[in-house]
């Protein structure tokens, strides 16, 4: 028989070992029941964030592309507005030359015409002075004369006398009649001209307001350019992409320089040529463009419009437009020697045109998206461009 505190103690271990059991019988339900559905959700967000990963790859893409598509709009645009800027600076030297030459055919005109109304006033003074004599002499003289038999010597040599006189006054009369006939053709050349002066001049004037409208709108371009960041890395595939297109457009035309064999090049030409324009040297030759580029020649800042000459004679092998570089004018010096000139505002040579040292050959510009006028310039043999600074004084 068990006394009542071993049966108290037996109750106790019973409700303990009861207890635990129900512990057990929950834990395993809670594990059976609750992990079917935890594990599904989980799974369902780790597919969400993969989604939401590849959605913003691909907006990045697009949106990358679409830059780059803008871009290179804006490059075609940038292109176009300095070309049309080169045409209206050509136009407008044109105009300008024009107007010179018509100012000076005017001054001439007047010249020429103040000398005929003073050749004009001698032969009237004169054509006054023999009608005069003629009137004092009187017309009946020469019929009396003919009349007149006593003393026929006189006669002749008076006959004589009013022949010379006649003929003198015809003579005077037609310089005359010439004299009129110019100072005519004079005034109309005078009234010709001035109405061309005037044409130019306004056409001089439409084409600066034309040559306004295009450098605001080539402000505007260079401005949505620079609003497009680039990194470091699209940076230097930008230059290493401009380069590639001037190595290739270098080569395109160092198979015509080989033609040339008249041309001397420059190897003895060191430290004895002229720059090709007075400026300031901004960036040297050498020096570190980007990453591991650097500057293949130099880039010298002067004032917009400012002639550009070529350093040495030669013929233009290449004149347009070049990525990156702008207006470019390449010059073959022979023997491999070539020289290049970008950034220009206008072209004054075209392909093919032969030059001699220190002829203008450009206009320093801002082409080919640059902030402030300046030239570049580079001197190449073989195709490798070399320190300018070694043939320029």
């Amino acid at each position: 028989m068990l006394d009542n505190s071993q049966k108290f103690s037996a109750r106790v271990a019973f409700s303990l070992v009861l207890f635990l059991c129900l512990l057990l019988l929950a834990s395993f339900k809670q594990k059976s029941y609750a992990q079917p559905f935890v594990q599904p959700l989980a799974q369902e967000s780790t597919d969400e964030k993969l989604s939401n990963v590849k959605d913003a790859i691909n907006k990045q893409k697009t949106t990358i592309k679409q830059v780059d598509s803008k871009r290179q709009k804006l490059l075609s645009q940038l292109k176009n507005d300095d070309l049309a800027i080169a045409k209206i600076i050509n136009a407008l030297n044109k105009t300008d030359a024009s107007l010179k030459q018509t100012k000076k055919r005017l001054n001439e005109l007047v010249k020429e015409k103040s000398q005929i109304n003073q050749a004009k006033k001698q032969q009237e003074t004169v054509l006054a002075k023999q009608l005069r004599t003629a009137y004092s002499t009187g017309h009946h003289d020469y019929l009396k004369l003919i009349l007149n038999q006593q003393d026929p010597s006189s006669v002749q040599r008076t006959v004589t006398y009013y022949q010379y006189l006649n003929k003198a006054r015809i003579k005077e009369i037609e310089q005359y009649k010439t004299t009129i006939a110019q100072l005519v053709e004079i005034t109309e050349q005078q009234k010709q001209q001035a109405e061309q002066l005037q044409h130019l001049e306004k056409t001089q004037k439409q084409q600066k307001v034309s040559l306004e409208s295009n450098k605001e709108k080539r402000q505007e371009t260079v401005a949505q350019l620079s609003q497009q960041l680039l990194s470091s890395k699209q940076m230097l595939a930008k230059l290493e992409e401009e380069e590639a297109d001037l190595v290739a457009a270098l080569a395109r035309v160092a198979e015509l320089s080989r033609q040339e064999v008249d041309l001397t090049g420059l190897s003895k030409l060191k430290r004895k040529l002229s720059w090709p324009v007075k400026g300031r040297i901004n960036r040297s030759f050498g020096s570190r463009k980007q990453d591991y580029l650097k500057w293949k020649g130099v880039l010298m800042a002067a004032p917009l419009g400012r002639q550009v000459k070529t350093i040495h004679n030669g013929t233009v092998l290449f004149a347009d437009w070049l990525k990156g570089y702008g207006l470019v004018t390449v010059i073959d010096h022979g023997e491999g020697y070539m020289s290049l000139y970008g950034h220009n505002q206008a072209l004054l040579k075209s392909v093919g045109e032969r030059v001699e040292t220190g002829e203008p050959i450009a206009l320093v510009g801002q082409s080919g998206g640059q902030s402030q006028p300046a030239l570049y310039f580079e001197i190449r043999y073989n195709g490798q461009a070399v320190n300018p600074k070694l043939w320029c004084r």
